[in-house]
């Protein structure tokens, strides 16, 4: 019997071992994509900017005003909204048109004139110059007041706040400015507010609507009326002020006008009818009184 060689033994053996193994083992599979899809190859991530930008600002009034020269305030702040933080201040300007150096990214760039202001996002790209042109739409605003009884008013007298024409959820107006003095201009980005005025320190008020308009100053003229009142508690009719008197003015419906303290205290108070107290010494004394509009008067309280 003739013998067969060992390596053709070998060679069968390893034949028959692969015809054994699962499909899935001979070959590698190739996944195919579902029918109908498009198969989009993963793009690279966007490189960060970098390097260092300029960015040169200007603001005007209206669209086709000059440059603003003086009197500008400029605020950057680094864009951190993206991940959910706050945008953190990066620098402040009193430079009428700055040309800022920022690292490269995005900013948030405010100006403000007064009252009246803007904010705009800029993109900063390294080492190239960006010119930003920020138009504000702002007007200026200026308060005469007079006496409704024709009288001359007291500006010094006048302290008056603004309020925007929108409301919030509870009807209230938003307070654009707070005790601004009377004779002085403000700025305000143009729009329609609303004036609540007070000639002196207790209850004689005047409210108005006014429209600011870009570009121009608007000039408001508003009518308080008001009567000059001062107090004495004396012993009997024309005599001397009593000392270390506590005084309280309150109107007909029982609500508390102002307090002071003194032998002749000054209100100047709105047209109406009042009760005023003096207490001296443990003792509280009364008395009814009116005013109207142009009244300058003295109400004694005479001690009984």
């Amino acid at each position: 019997m003739r013998r067969c060689p060992l390596w053709l033994l070998a060679v069968a053996a390893l034949a028959f071992c692969l015809a054994e193994l699962p499909a899935s083992a001979q070959a590698p599979q190739t996944e195919e994509a579902p029918v109908n899809t498009t198969v989009v190859p993963r793009s690279p991530s966007a490189p960060k900017p970098t390097g260092v930008g300029q960015v040169s600002v200007t603001a005007h009034l209206t669209e086709n005003s000059l440059p603003i020269t003086q009197g500008l305030v400029w605020r950057v702040f680094r864009d951190k909204s993206a991940a959910g933080g706050k945008n953190p201040l990066v620098s402040t300007h009193r430079d009428a048109n700055p040309t800022l150096r920022l690292d490269a990214g995005n900013y948030w760039i405010n100006v403000a004139l007064g009252r009246a202001n803007l904010t705009r996002k800029i993109t900063v790209s390294g080492d190239q110059v960006t010119k930003a042109r920020f138009v504000l739409n702002a007007g200026g605003l200026r308060l005469i007041p007079v006496l409704l009884d024709g009288g001359a008013a007291n500006a010094k007298l006048v302290t008056f706040d603004v309020e925007s024409d929108e409301r919030d959820e509870h009807g209230q107006r938003t307070k654009v400015v707070a005790g601004a003095r009377a004779g002085l201009v403000l700025r305000l980005n143009a729009g329609i507010y609303s004036i609540v005025s007070k000639y002196g320190d207790a209850n004689a008020m005047a409210r108005a609507d006014v429209s600011v308009e870009a570009g121009k100053l608007s000039e408001v003229t508003l009518g308080h009326a008001a009567a000059n009142v001062s107090f004495k508690l004396v012993t009997r009719a024309g005599g001397d002020a009593i000392a270390d008197t506590q005084w309280g003015v309150m109107n007909s419906q029982g609500e508390a006008i102002k307090d002071a303290s003194g032998a002749l205290p000054n209100y100047i108070l709105a047209p109406g009818t009042y009760v005023v107290r003096a207490k001296h010494a443990g003792r509280l004394y009364t008395r009814d009184f009116a005013v109207k509009a142009g009244d300058s008067t003295l109400i004694e309280v005479v001690m009984p």
